[in-house]
């Protein structure tokens, strides 16, 4: 059993139980061990870094150096968190004077910033760490014919020279982990552009249309559903779709999952133990596939 600090951000405790509670089962399942740690903050993402970059490491740095203190690499569920901490904790060991500078602010709470441990996405975990075979070895419902869109966002495979993860411009890590729960992971247009979610509250209207994109390009694919592995692209494809009736007058329905369910799912996880009623679109097409 490998041992991280769970790092859980502020969308998924706030708005995506579902996530959550499958990632935990999942993970515990291969050997995963997940450790709460008390305190964990917000991670400090990019709108902060706009604003004052030494207060943004200060903040990702400091749940950093709680994971220190428990002598445990982190690991993240969203992607975005993952963007902001890796580069808080890489920027900061490669940089001495500025991480002296961070060390000053984060004294008045009683931490210092080590460079002592990693910060990983969990498909990071799964792809590198736990790999394909033990997934395929623990494999307990088949998944069928189960045709996947795989959407991966914007801020697993980028910035690349300091995410240092997959292929940004081949990537095929996440289409790997979901062929190894024996359902296919199909391509489709414009598969790498953004879901537009960022843009959601500033342009509402061009986020919405980008998301619509999305879904009709994977759909005109033969996609059973789309499966991402961040909460915000989640939500903007998921929920996105009850705002697309109203504004565009157009019924898609199409499934959004997060990939750690597809994975509990794939593990033999009880469909009851996972929190499927937060879906805005039903998943039951899947679940009625996969027997």
């Amino acid at each position: 059993m490998t041992s991280y600090s769970l790092f859980l951000g502020c969308t998924i405790p706030a708005r995506l139980p579902n996530y959550e509670v499958s990632a935990r089962k999942a993970l515990s399942r291969l050997d995963i061990d997940l450790v709460d740690l008390e305190g964990m903050t917000c991670c400090a993402p990019p709108p902060v870094q706009s604003l004052d970059l030494e207060t943004s490491l200060a903040i990702a740095a400091y749940n950093i150096c709680l994971s220190e203190e428990a002598d445990l690499d982190m690991i993240t569920l969203c992607s975005g968190c993952f963007e902001s901490l890796t580069v808080a904790n890489e920027t900061l060991k490669q940089n001495e004077p500025l991480k002296a500078k961070v060390n000053g602010i984060l004294a008045e709470a009683g931490k210092e910033f080590k460079g002592s441990i990693e910060v990983k996405h969990y498909l990071q975990v799964l792809s590198e760490e736990v790999g394909k075979e033990k997934i395929k070895a623990n494999i307990a419902r088949k998944m069928g014919n189960l045709r996947v869109a795989s959407f991966s966002g914007c801020h697993l495979l980028r910035p690349s020279k300091i995410l240092k993860f997959d292929d940004t411009e081949h990537p095929h890590a996440y289409d790997e982990l979901i062929e190894a729960l024996g359902a296919k992971s199909i391509w489709y247009r414009n598969k790498q552009k953004c879901c537009g979610g960022l843009l959601r509250g500033y342009a509402d209207d061009i986020a919405l249309a980008i998301a619509r994109e999305k879904i009709i390009n994977a759909s005109k694919a033969g996609a059973d559903c789309i499966v991402t592995i961040c909460p915000f692209c989640y939500l903007t494809l998921d929920l996105g779709q009850v705002l697309m009736k109203s504004t565009y007058q157009e019924e898609h329905n199409l499934p959004i999952l997060h990939y750690s369910e597809l994975l509990s799912l794939a593990l033999g996880v009880d469909v009851k133990e996972l929190a499927l009623e937060f879906h805005k679109i039903k998943i039951d097409s899947i679940l009625n596939k996969i027997g």
